[in-house]
């Protein structure tokens, strides 16, 4: 049997080496870490999480909880690392990110069918592969890409500053999450109306590090660095990362104007960060307006926010739902790079395009889900070659087909879609003799 190539160990580069180990094809999965690093990355592992340590909501009348639900029947490596990792963080499935990182990779490196070579590709394939190099894939290869693909489009990430539990003031601050959702897993730093438009003030005026050569790159809404977001208008963080409702500061016993909340970055609650506070303010400007914000006037920040580059291909000319570039011998592209945007989404078209590379080099039907599900939605968007301004697509209720019927209520509506999409993948699945190989 002929020896694939997966290129790039994050997410969706270790769904596809495990989807394809798991069924039997010897696998090299080629990654640069650490023979070198890209900007935004540090961590020795696979699968590491750089914006957030959150995977969104785990219920599964949610667009992030029905993706990872889907995941989990097409035997997800990510989800299961998720779980095996979790933090405390309400209703949502937030980890620890180097125990994740080093489950993942511990589980990859003992696969017997997967061998890793430590190097930066700078060659495209000529067949049979994956490509699943992240949105910061090298210099090198990306003129590779493009050599193949045409010119790619390019954005911004950001992602947001660390600061440790014991630096928060509590006496400030208080443990909830909206709506009691959940545990009281969120640190929640709350403002009144002055407080809040004098943060507001400091924060547009801020000064942010320059963006130099990719100056004329667009921002991805995902990623928003709080300083655009707030600059928008000023009332724009309170219906954004700011908004207070379902929240009641017990100090006061009311609603607060405005809050900030904080999220566990590891099991022992001593890291959080700063929800939605992505930011490409200098490190002292961050330290200085960050500072502001109630309870964390003395905050001791571990890791400032940065920002970064983001690339992606124009998925709807160039690939098939089952995220095989069009006539091509067995080339795959996967995760961020595809377009769609979010950590589980990237792992979800790694699974995709692990599972139909392994059908086509067995002689078996592409793998293509139903837009009922999520899974299947995102790829059908990605590879709809009727879009002209193809910009990334993160989960969301929105792109899944309507109900034969109307239901007013959201959540209702919500669950009854979550209920099909499961259903039709139970039904795809157990026609097409899937096996969850683990």
């Amino acid at each position: 049997m002929n020896r694939l190539t997966v290129i790039g160990a994050g997410l969706a580069g270790c769904e596809a080496a495990w989807q394809l180990a798991n069924r039997g094809h010897k696998v090299m999965l080629v990654e640069m870490k650490p023979v070198k690093f890209t900007p935004a990355h540090s961590y020795k592992g696979f699968g590491e999480l750089v914006c957030s340590n959150s995977l969104k909501a785990y219920r599964v009348n949610s667009a992030a909880g029905l993706l990872k639900a889907e995941m989990k029947k097409m035997g997800s490596l990510i989800v299961e690392a998720g779980e095996a990792t979790k933090v405390a963080a309400g209703g949502a499935l937030a980890v620890n990110r180097e125990l994740f990182s080093d489950f993942i990779t511990e589980k990859i490196k003992s696969h017997d069918n997967i061998e890793i070579i430590c190097k930066e590709q700078v060659d495209f394939p000529d067949k049979n592969a994956v490509i699943a190099t992240g949105p910061l894939t090298s210099d090198a290869f990306a003129e590779q890409i493009k050599g193949v693909c045409g010119d790619g489009l390019s954005f911004y990430d950001a992602a947001a500053p660390i600061v440790t539990k014991e630096s928060i003031d509590m006496t400030k601050a208080f443990m909830a999450a909206r709506y009691d959702r959940g545990g009281a897993d969120y640190i929640n730093c709350p403002m009144d109306y002055d407080a809040y438009y004098r943060f507001h003030e400091e924060l547009v005026n801020a000064v942010s590090v320059p963006l130099k050569e990719f100056e004329s790159l667009s921002v991805y809404e995902g990623c928003m660095p709080v300083e655009v977001l707030a600059k928008r208008g000023a009332d724009a963080l309170r219906y954004g990362c700011m908004k207070p409702v379902g929240l009641i500061d017990p100090n006061t016993k009311r609603r607060p104007y405005a809050v900030v909340q904080l999220r566990k970055e590891n099991n022992e609650g001593t890291l959080y960060n700063i929800v939605g506070f992505q930011t490409n303010l200098k490190f002292g400007e961050q330290k200085r307006v960050f500072s502001m914000i109630s309870g964390l006037e003395n905050a001791e920040f571990i890791r400032y926010g940065v920002m970064h580059r983001n690339t992606f291909i124009n998925s709807p000319k160039l690939l098939s739902p089952s995220f095989k570039l069009k006539n091509s011998d067995n080339i795959f592209f996967a995760g961020q790079i595809t377009g769609v945007e979010g950590y589980t989404e990237s792992a979800m078209s790694g699974i995709l395009a692990g599972i139909n590379l392994s059908n086509s080099i067995l002689g078996k039907d592409e793998f293509i889900l139903p837009k009922t599900t999520m899974s299947g939605a995102l790829s059908s968007y990605i590879s709809n070659n009727t879009i002209e301004n193809f910009q990334p697509m993160g989960a969301n209720m929105g792109i899944l087909p309507m109900l034969d019927k109307k239901i007013r209520s959201r959540e209702e509506r919500y669950q009854a879609l979550a209920d099909r999409a499961l259903s039709d993948l139970n039904f795809l699945l157990k026609g097409q003799a899937y096996e969850n190989c683990n």
